[in-house]
């Protein structure tokens, strides 16, 4: 369905003779006047309404009429020629491109001459689908970052969401169903960040099986996956049965034992299970981690650069800074705006303490400041703000970087401008410079200090490769600094100097 804004606003009228106003009009989205100024259209929600400015309506009717002012969308009919309309939509696109990348000379690529090359192609494009990949081929000859193309007038898809619970299976020949082997346990308090199958009161543990969903058997050529097609958010009935089962094991009397009692409960398919999963995997790291070394090291992980990347870095920094170290995790970091605000934070360098009568516990001057040594994690899917955050690192001089070279693409965009069905496209405007590499980030990336990969076998046994480099890098800088709370001694004397026999007047 069609989006619908807010209609919150009102209209008033204001006599200058009289100095009086009146409110004209209420659930108003948006307005405007007419060149004269004699007719006002407003916009309610998604309808439109034309009335003589400055005077209240004749009817407040609803139905569409001279009268009412209500303007019976339904009628409008628009033809669209589509080779015509993605004529102009290509020359739109190459000439936002022209006038907002960020060097005029356009990088000294023959502008003109890629509209010559590419404008013939529009003929034969079918589809809105080859007229996106031909705006990506298109752009793809500046040879930059962030060039994006997407929206537009696409017919709707069919809506066959698919559902999950949140928990991984295998399938087991031997009772033909398929046995829990992994429930996610993500955040309890947050339905889509949460394994369904957690709720209290269920009872569903790993190793139990799934034998039916909605009362479908499943089998070895209908998964849970086959039953939760279209289920997405919808309530859906688990048949489990609890434990390993062989079928036709017998009993001590020698027959054939019965079938294991089976229990239904009633869950919701969730339609997407990867903030679960993503909060799993976050705090399996930290546990991770604190296990290994004894609690001395703290873990974050920034999944990007956005607002909600930083509020995920705030809400694992403002712990685990109590640690002796820290690992920052940015491997598969989305880019964003805020990298200089969290390196802001990690480039606190403690230089006192506050002391208060209440607490042992020392409080650090800044706060929020890291005690000792610090080490970035990254990999090849970091990148925008998310390489300028790695290389920044490194210049800054806050700690080794590990893991692998990042995407390399910081040339920002601030996409405004939409194209007739909707499409927008992106223009590169914002390139990056540092200090010690110039423009050199672009379509490279940042190295690390020290070049880790996870390779298919570490995924295959469960083995984070680069994590652990990480943490022997850390303990070692760790064993080199020592860093420690200082013993502060004791606290100054304010009492009275004690007067010697000199002192006392005869």
């Amino acid at each position: 369905g069609r989006s619908k804004p807010p209609a919150k606003g009102a209209l008033f009228s204001y006599d200058f003779k009289e100095r009086k106003e009146e409110k004209i009009v209420s659930h108003v989205t948006d307005f405007d006047l007419s060149r004269d100024s004699s007719t006002v259209i407003y916009r309610s929600g998604n309808r439109l309404r034309v009335l003589k400015a400055g005077s209240k309506p004749d009817s407040n009717g609803s139905e569409p009429g001279r009268d009412t002012g209500w303007i019976d969308l339904h009628r409008v009919k628009v033809s669209v020629v589509p080779v015509a309309e993605w004529k102009q939509m290509f020359a739109e696109a190459w000439r936002l491109q022209r006038d907002h990348f960020w060097v005029p000379d356009m990088a000294q690529l023959d502008w003109i001459a890629v509209y010559d090359r590419y404008l013939p192609l529009v003929e034969r494009v079918a589809s809105r689908a080859e007229f996106s990949d031909l705006l990506w081929e298109m752009q793809g000859e500046l040879g930059t970052s962030h060039a994006y193309e997407f929206g537009g007038d696409y017919k709707p898809d069919p809506a066959y969401s698919q559902g999950y619970l949140g928990a991984d299976f295998e399938y087991r020949p031997e009772s033909d169903s398929w046995r829990i082997t992994r429930i996610v346990r993500g955040d309890v308090w947050e339905d889509r960040s949460n394994s369904p199958l957690n709720k209290p009161g269920l009872d569903v543990q790993v190793g139990d099986h799934l034998l039916a969903i909605n009362k479908r058997r499943l089998g070895r050529d209908f998964s849970p996956q086959h039953a939760l097609v279209n289920l997405a958010g919808e309530q859906v009935l688990l048949t489990v049965r609890a434990g390993e089962v062989a079928q036709d094991a017998p009993d001590k009397s020698g027959e054939a034992a019965s079938e294991p009692q089976t229990r239904d409960v009633l869950v919701t398919a969730v339609g997407d299970e990867s903030a679960a999963r993503y909060r799993e995997w976050v705090d399996n790291n930290r546990r991770y981690v604190h296990e290994k070394t004894k609690g001395r090291i703290g873990y974050v992980h920034i999944p990007d650069m956005g607002p909600n990347g930083f509020a995920e870095f705030h809400r694992g920094y403002l712990a685990e800074v109590d640690h002796e170290g820290l690992i920052v995790d940015v491997r598969f970091n989305g880019g964003g705006h805020v990298s200089q605000l969290i390196l802001e934070k990690l480039a606190r360098r403690r230089i006192g303490y506050d002391r208060t009568r209440w607490s042992e516990v020392p409080i650090p001057y800044p706060e929020e400041s890291v005690l000792g040594p610090m080490v970035a994690l990254t990999n090849e899917y970091a990148g925008s703000d998310g390489d300028i955050f790695c290389h920044s690192f490194k210049l800054m001089d806050l700690g080794p970087l590990v893991g692998k070279r990042t995407w390399g693409g910081v040339i920002g965009i601030y996409p405004r401008h939409a194209l007739v069905d909707g499409t927008t496209t992106t223009q590169p405007e914002y390139s990056f410079w540092f200090e010690d590499v110039g423009w050199g980030v672009e379509n490279y990336g940042t190295d690390p200090d020290i070049e880790v990969d996870n390779r298919p076998q570490d995924y295959a046994q469960g083995v984070d490769a680069q994590l652990e480099k990480t943490i022997e890098v850390i303990m070692r800088l760790l064993n080199e600094s020592q860093p420690a709370v200082p013993e502060f001694g004791p606290p100054p004397s304010r009492s009275l100097p004690r007067l010697g026999p000199r002192d006392v007047e005869e």
